[in-house]
């Protein structure tokens, strides 16, 4: 038995596939199973697919008709035999040893869920999008939320799931909705019990103006709406405390302008000139 599957939803994505399967097959961790779900690619993506697993038997590649990202996922863990469960996008990579340390980690603490940092890379320049400093491992719920900057970063990506665990309580993405990571990503941190931080390694997360996500459309918009609503009401539900995440914004305003602004949001309080200069300070947050 393999001990992480990765699963991999494809689609249209000749230009960045490579760069990912390399990422995954030349892991320090070597015991994988990659799950390829070819999505009904129209362009060479299967091609690109084919030519890998002919070189490495670890590849599994399933094709369907265009069906979307929660679908490509389900199937992916309709197959999936590894003790954990991890994702890629495939127009983004993995530093080589990510799978090594989150697993390793997960073992050391019979966690349920590793996490790991995320870069957000841009055309010509990167920034951490999540930044884990430190080992820290917990079954509070609110921290584990607090520790994945959820709800605001709800991607499945940056973490290893303990794959038992989400056959247990049959966790799925919810088909035909895009941002469908919401819903899934809170069902997640609320059921699986020991959540870990994994310092020193990256998911590495491309904003592709032309993904899935990034071009608009109507469907797109209401499926924001929807997912972000549904997702809030499930953690209402759960009891989740949220309280260091919304906003508190004051106004100083002058003749009906704002001259000077004052936001607090996820433990920042920022600071607006006359709409240009800002600077922010971190405040500090209680943690349980």
């Amino acid at each position: 038995m393999p001990k992480i599957s990765v699963i991999v939803p494809v689609y249209n994505v000749e230009k960045f596939l490579e760069k990912c399967l390399k990422s995954i097959i030349e892991q320090t961790f070597e015991n994988l199973e990659i799950i390829c779900i070819n999505d009904g690619s129209t362009d060479n993506s299967l091609s690109i697919l084919n030519s890998y697993a002919a070189k490495d038997p670890r590849i599994k590649i399933l094709s369907q008709t265009n069906q979307g990202q929660s679908c490509a996922r389900n199937a992916g863990l309709e197959i999936a035999s590894g003790e954990y469960i991890g994702f890629v996008d495939s127009d983004d990579w993995i530093d080589l040893d990510f799978y090594e340390k989150l697993y390793n980690t997960a073992k050391k603490y019979d966690a349920d869920i590793a996490v790991a940092s995320i870069k957000r890379l841009r055309t010509y320049k990167w920034k951490y999008h999540l930044k884990i400093e430190k080992e820290e491992v917990t079954e509070d719920i609110n921290k584990k939320f607090f520790l994945c900057d959820v709800p605001d970063k709800c991607y499945v990506w940056n973490k290893i799931y303990k794959a038992s665990e989400l056959k247990k309580y049959n966790i799925k993405f919810e088909p035909g909705v895009f941002f469908e990571d919401r819903c899934y990503t809170a069902e997640v941190l609320v059921n699986l019990k020991t959540l870990v931080t994994v310092p020193d390694t990256y998911y590495n997360y491309w904003t592709n103006n032309k993904s899935t996500v990034k071009t608009k459309s109507p469907k797109k918009s209401a499926d924001s709406k929807y997912t972000y609503k549904k997702m809030m009401d499930y953690l209402k539900e759960n009891n989740i405390n949220l309280d260091h995440y919304f906003l508190d914004i004051k106004r100083i305003k002058l003749f009906g302008l704002t001259i000077f602004k004052t936001k607090i949001f996820k433990a920042k309080k920022q600071y607006t000139l006359l709409n240009f200069i800002k600077f922010e300070i971190k405040q500090p947050v209680l943690q349980k």
